[in-house]
């Protein structure tokens, strides 16, 4: 669905609004329409934090038919075509649509474990999560009491709304639920940043293959452009950013042996801050190198 401005959320009536709105929270038009009577709001925070309100004010059996609503993880639905468009794109954005057989015999597992306990799906937000991550906060929330469980799901199904809700709609402030992943490469041998430096950047996965995030060439800044992640947040997890310094330090002229002492450097990282900026430079010479985390 397309941008709207706040602007125009606050002049229209509520069947306008509902229509703009009504799936940010999932299968559940009720809480814009809830929402619609606290019109204007000056803010982008101030139209989040009244549907926030009324999830939170709902009566007990509203509230659990909006958990019940979503989908399970690599579930049924999922292989069904029945989820909505956003489901499907959050979950494929996580990679949840190209498991091996050994990932999806785990998410099998774990749903049906959690809804056998919880009688509940497993909600996420698994766009500040890969796929590892995701599957150690199963094991460790399957160890909660229903009622840790049902306020951990509405406290996800928020963050979820949160992230739709701030590519819906268009407003002078955003919410706080992006990050950051950025690099910068130095050429440390001669005191200029690095350009054209081949970067790649790969989620590490415990059980599957290595999945590709992204791709870039430095510029003359010895920077990527744009930031390797950006405008979304940046899940939690394990990475690796490998960067070609054999072909760019052949192209300095300064090659060497052959095959160079140096060729794809990788550094490996975690992120825990899905909302935070990570900055993983790189510091290099022909027969060296040295990073850190920067800002």
């Amino acid at each position: 669905m397309s941008q709207v401005s706040l602007d125009q959320l606050n002049a229209t009536d509520k069947a306008g609004f509902v229509g703009a709105l009504g799936d940010i929270f999932e299968r559940a038009p009720w809480v814009a329409e809830m929402a619609h009577a606290k019109r204007p709001f000056a803010t982008l925070a101030a139209l989040h934090d009244a549907m926030a309100s009324a999830v939170r004010d709902a009566a007990d059996d509203r509230q659990l038919a909006l958990i019940r609503g979503h989908p399970d993880l690599a579930g049924k639905a999922a292989r069904a075509g029945t989820m909505t468009p956003a489901s499907v794109s959050e979950q494929a954005g996580a990679g949840l649509d190209q498991l091996s057989d050994d990932e999806f015999a785990a998410f099998h597992r774990l749903n049906d474990a959690y809804r056998n306990r919880f009688d509940i799906p497993f909600i996420i937000c698994v766009r500040r999560h890969t796929k590892d991550s995701i599957l150690r906060r199963f094991a460790q929330r399957l160890r909660n009491d229903a009622a840790a469980e049902r306020g951990t799901a509405v406290a996800e199904i928020l963050r979820i709304a949160a992230l739709r809700l701030d590519g819906r709609v268009a407003a002078p402030d955003r919410l706080k639920v992006h990050g950051r992943l950025s690099t910068h490469v130095l050429d440390t041998r001669i005191g200029r940043p690095a350009a054209g430096v081949a970067v790649e950047l790969v989620e590490i996965s415990e059980m599957g293959e290595g999945r590709r995030v992204a791709q870039a060439m430095t510029n003359a800044d010895g920077r990527t452009d744009p930031p390797l992640i950006a405008d979304r947040p940046v899940p939690i997890g394990i990475y690796e950013l490998r960067f070609d310094l054999g072909e760019y330090f052949a192209r300095q002229g300064e090659a060497g042996a052959d095959p160079p002492f140096l060729g794809i450097v990788p550094l490996r990282f975690a992120v825990a801050e899905p909302e935070a900026h990570y900055h993983v430079p790189l510091l290099a010479t022909p027969f060296s190198y040295a990073t850190y985390r920067g800002s």
